[in-house]
């Protein structure tokens, strides 16, 4: 398959000399560990990252690291001096590369200022290019094109370092990488008023992310619509993932309705949860009686 290996650098420029930095090493979803946010450090969160390299090859991407931060600190303030640029302030980068699965290779070098997308970097070029143009994007822009060093270190990071190393990282954390856990799925109903009944289908627990459900109605899937509403995929504590995918009906319509869901933990097979008009019968039938039951009770008084 793809994988993609992602650097996440967020930059905090609270003024002139207090720059706070955080760093993020992710292969697919794995957190492979974090920057010290005082010494530029890095942290390794899974027991097999630090052994997949040699001590020196680690002590040399930390090194460039650390002088690829400190020439990124130094242009962006000085290009924020220039421009009077108001602090505080702050940069989100991501980088990384893809191996795809002929084995070709892509990366990729993104640069955003308080949440727009600011810079890119053209890998094969080795050029910046702009995201937004602005004066302040200009002049960062040309310091870059003129600061080869750096353009060169990203380059070399990226192009090289990153697709060599990464080759070594997906055969050790290859079980990390393969990891599936079967996902748990219940349907229950919400009544927001008489007239709408909503179709609850809760899945929790799976993993990897890629998942698919749908509603069928009477064995048909049902299109997507307004009365159809799935949310996002959103990650668990335990490192798993789950959503809910919600379905309006109308009470007592006469049509059965399952949830189905497809993750790549089953198989071949799907998981199918019915949702049965018998339950909503009985709690009307329950309500029915309690209320025939009160009136009886009145009208004895």
């Amino acid at each position: 398959g793809t994988f993609t290996i992602r650097l996440l650098q967020t930059t905090t420029f609270q003024n002139t000399s207090l720059v706070d930095t955080e760093g993020l090493g992710l292969l697919e979803d794995i957190e492979l560990g974090s920057l010290d946010k005082h010494t530029w450090s890095i942290r390794f969160y899974q027991p097999w990252v630090h052994p997949a390299l040699p001590r020196s090859d680690w002590d040399t991407i930390e090194n460039l690291l650390k002088i690829y931060l400190q020439q990124f600190s130094h242009l962006i303030n000085e290009g924020a001096m220039q421009r009077d640029v108001p602090y505080p302030f702050v940069t989100q980068c991501m980088a990384g590369c893809e191996i795809y699965p002929n084995r070709t290779s892509r990366a990729f070098a993104y640069v955003g200022y308080n949440g727009q997308d600011f810079l890119s970097f053209d890998t094969e070029n080795a050029t910046w290019t702009l995201s937004q143009d602005t004066n302040l994007s200009r002049y960062v822009w040309s310091l870059l094109q003129n600061y080869t060093a750096l353009s060169e270190l990203v380059e070399v990071l990226f192009n090289d370092t990153c697709v060599d190393d990464m080759e070594v990282l997906l055969h050790y954390g290859r079980a990390a990488l393969e990891r599936q856990e079967l996902p748990v799925a219940t349907v229950f109903a919400r009544t927001p008023s008489l007239d709408q009944l909503l179709l609850v289908c809760h899945i929790t627990g799976f993993y990897p992310r890629p998942i698919s459900v749908a509603w069928l109605q009477d064995g048909q899937e049902v299109p997507p619509g307004p009365a159809l509403n799935t949310s996002s995929i959103l990650p668990n504590a335990d490192l798993t993932y789950q959503l809910h995918s919600v379905l309006a009906v109308a009470p007592h319509d006469g049509h059965s309705y399952v949830c189905r869901v497809h993750h790549c933990s089953l198989g071949t097979r799907s998981l199918l949860i019915p949702w049965g008009n018998s339950e909503v019968v009985l709690i009307t039938g329950l309500m029915a009686g309690l209320l025939a039951a009160m009136a009886i009770a009145a009208m004895s008084v």
